[in-house]
């Protein structure tokens, strides 16, 4: 489950991040205090993917292209 997450966790995340939008929008009473604390929360999980990202293309640029040898 966890290599899941980590091999898809962008697309996890814009998933989040359309459901929350959808919530907030549809869901009238929800809080204001509430929102805006899921809102910082999708944000600085949103900086954690990029960090993931980030690491999985240092990783890869370190790699041998797939079809290096068949020139």
């Amino acid at each position: 489950m966890i290599d899941f997450i980590h091999v898809h966790s962008t697309r996890l995340y814009a998933i989040a991040a359309a459901a929350l939008s959808l919530i907030a929008y549809y869901v009238q009473d929800l809080p204001t205090g509430l929102i805006l604390a899921l809102i910082a929360a999708v944000l600085g999980t949103g900086e954690a993917i990029q960090r993931v990202e980030d690491r999985k293309t240092r990783q890869a640029l370190l790699l041998d292209p797939p079809y290096a040898d068949k020139g």
